[in-house]
């Protein structure tokens, strides 16, 4: 039997209302992401892939369409079971790091755990072993705003990890970074896939996207290209 893909789009579409206008970031995106697959989603600013990465993040619910994660409809979760489905097989890398200033990185990674309830002498220990993963841990005492912009964003991807998740977005990951940083962060998310994850990558930088098996191109809410999907 055929194992479920990690996403599954089936003509979705999003509409903002701005004014008196309707603006329609998305247009009937169909898309299958294989469990364990590498992805770069690539496109100009107002493409619609920011839009795409926030409904595959159950950040936002589609204006029509269907989505399942994993096979699980997304629609017919609650907001409470989203929230559970977002800290529980989700993790989230983006652009500007989004790390807590006064927290050390080992308190930043800990964070989803906390809103899990998990008990905190665990929490220190799953947070360490993330930066350990990322090449970090020798970091874990400092804060973000005592280490470099490529050791923020390795911790940023530790805290990623840190729930295990099923399924890793990332948001413009070499955003802020210089070109040699960039390169450790994306074999490190080079790494992670290795490992089984599935990664998806938002991006509109052409280099990074031609390190990915597979390469989705999106311009003006429509998937325009699809390179490399399995048959």
């Amino acid at each position: 039997m055929r194992a479920d893909p990690a996403i599954r789009l089936s003509g979705v579409h999003k509409r903002y209302e701005v004014g008196t206008s309707a603006v329609h970031a998305l247009r009937g995106v169909d898309l299958e992401v294989a469990s364990g697959e590498y992805v770069s989603v690539m496109g100009p600013s107002g493409s619609g892939k920011s839009t795409l990465l926030e409904i595959l993040g159950c950040l936002s619910r589609p204006s029509a369409g269907r989505y399942w994660l994993d096979g699980v409809a997304v629609d017919s979760v609650d907001a409470d079971g989203l929230a559970r489905l977002r800290g529980e097989a989700i993790g989230f890398v983006f652009q500007a790091f989004n790390l807590l200033p006064r927290l050390t990185l080992a308190e930043n990674v800990a964070l989803p755990l906390l809103y899990r309830g998990v008990p905190r002498a665990a929490r220190h220990e799953r947070a360490l072993a993330a930066l350990e993963r990322v090449s970090l841990a020798q970091r874990a005492a400092h804060r973000p705003g005592e280490v470099s912009g490529g050791e923020r964003q390795r911790a940023a991807i530790a805290r990623a990890l840190v729930n295990r998740p099923k399924l890793l977005l990332a948001d413009e990951p070499t955003g802020n970074l210089d070109s040699a940083h960039g390169r450790e962060i994306l074999a490190l998310l080079e790494g992670i896939h290795a490992d089984g994850a599935t990664v998806l990558i938002v991006t509109h930088d052409a280099s990074i996207g031609a390190r990915t098996p597979r390469r989705i191109a999106i311009r003006d809410g429509a998937i325009e290209a699809d390179h490399g999907a399995a048959a």
